[in-house]
């Protein structure tokens, strides 16, 4: 089963507003940090022709970029991980 994984900063405000929606649902996820972790910085690029572009979600083969609450809602709900 794939995992669900937030790629952000410790400074990004949109990063931090998607990490405590997921907590306060108590939904299971890895938080990685672009900045000081070399390889989630690589993952996020690869999925961007290059570019760093955070926060991204992912799950699986599916990810979301820079999504406000209520996308993340929806991401989550297509990927039946919350309703």
């Amino acid at each position: 089963m794939p995992s669900l994984k937030l790629y952000g900063t410790d400074w990004c405000m949109k990063s931090s507003a998607l990490r405590n929606y997921m907590q306060s649902k108590w939904i299971t996820f890895e938080d990685f940090n672009v900045e000081t972790d070399k390889e989630a910085e690589e993952t996020v690029r690869s999925l961007y022709d290059g570019k760093l572009k955070f926060p991204t979600v992912t799950y699986g083969p599916e990810f979301i970029k820079n999504p406000s609450v209520q996308e993340l809602s929806a991401f989550l709900a297509k990927n039946g991980i919350s309703d």
